[in-house]
């Protein structure tokens, strides 16, 4: 062997130590398994980034707080994996507030990448899956039914993902995406989030987007509340705006629901955008929805409670029929408002259709 072979294979040998030296060490993802009357939160608490946590079919009395970033809780399926409150209160804070699944990041850390898919979230005093300070959250192929307040809920969050849900029977919104409930602030930006393919039935609100900017709801469909997309805004800085709701399928949300210190009754109401600027609303289907409520009609733009108008927003290419007092509904004191290729029958004012 030549003195450049015996350089080389040197060479080569220092290489190959050098990289079996610097490898990382990697964490091998984990399926940790919950059966019926086990708890889930201790499943969770083992779980390490990139681990799911998979339950049987079956009923859980108990709430789990996720306080991890890259945890999947996965269910057998929606309607098979069922949560609900347990008779006694747990100890968490997810428990104590009247949650089920609770996903809880900060401002400065939040979680990443947590997924929540395939179960059932059924009679929690509050809400059924609630997050705060996530950044890419994904809630699929839930079922969010009779809980007090909302049925998947977010705050402080961005780039979630809440598709193929379905919310019914929640005292307040189905979905509830917000800047922040705690505090009083301008808009946030949403970062691409994602509000598709859901059912939402028999809720006070189908959708309600709130303070939000750089949002979508997509391709859902909303019957039986008493309003079934609710956008809003105030005069809070940024402005609540630049989101899209389109391809909707919102017919016959005609259910009575009393007023409240912020807002007069509901009945009747499809799309409501209140308080917000630069907002499509495009290619929707909105049908039979009648009431009798300033907020009441197919396409609603009505100024925020605190008198700021909406502007610059764009409703266009809709289908809106059979909707009580008005298809559309101008009821904002904004000029800056577009409407245009409608295929409707009554609007306020007049001309619009």
């Amino acid at each position: 062997m030549n003195k450049r072979h015996i350089v080389y294979l040197a060479c080569t040998t220092a290489v190959v130590a050098a990289g079996i030296g610097a490898a990382p060490s990697s964490h091998l993802t984990t399926v940790h398994r919950v059966q019926p009357g086990q708890s889930i939160q201790k499943a969770v608490d083992a779980a390490k980034s990139g681990d799911t946590v998979l339950l049987a079919a079956g009923t859980y009395r108990q709430s789990v707080d996720i306080k991890k970033s890259g945890i999947t809780l996965r269910g057998d399926a929606a309607g098979r994996t069922v949560l609900r409150p347990a008779a006694k209160a747990g100890t968490s804070a997810c428990a104590k507030a009247g949650n089920g699944v609770c996903v809880t990041g900060t401002d400065k850390k939040p979680l990443k990448n947590v997924s929540v898919r395939h179960l059932t979230v059924r009679g929690y005093a509050k809400n059924g899956v609630w997050a705060t300070a996530t950044d890419n959250l994904k809630v699929r192929h839930v079922i969010a039914e009779k809980n007090g307040q909302w049925g998947i809920a977010q705050e402080r969050s961005v780039r979630g993902v809440l598709s193929h849900n379905v919310t019914r029977k929640n005292g307040d919104a189905g979905l509830f995406v917000a800047n922040t409930v705690d505090t009083e602030e301008g808009a946030r930006d949403a970062k691409k989030t994602v509000i598709r393919y859901n059912k939402t039935a028999e809720n006070r609100v189908g959708v309600t987007v709130r303070r939000l900017r750089n949002l979508s709801v997509d391709h859902n469909e909303a019957t039986g509340n008493c309003a079934a997309v609710f956008v809003v805004g105030d005069e809070s800085k940024p402005r609540a705006g630049h989101l899209s709701v389109s391809w909707n399928n919102i017919h016959g949300n005609n259910k009575y629901c009393a007023k409240t210190p912020r807002l007069p009754f509901l009945q009747g109401s499809g799309i409501v955008l209140t308080g917000v600027e630069e907002t499509r609303v495009a290619f929707n289907r909105v049908e039979n929805n009648k009431g009798t409520s300033p907020l009441s009609g197919g396409i609603v733009l009505f100024k925020s409670l605190v008198g700021t108008p909406s502007e610059r927003n764009d409703v266009r290419d809709n289908l809106v029929t059979g909707n009580s007092p008005a298809d559309l509904a101008n009821r904002d004191t904004a000029k800056t408002n577009t409407f245009s290729r409608n295929t409707c029958t009554l609007s306020e004012p007049a001309g619009m259709c």
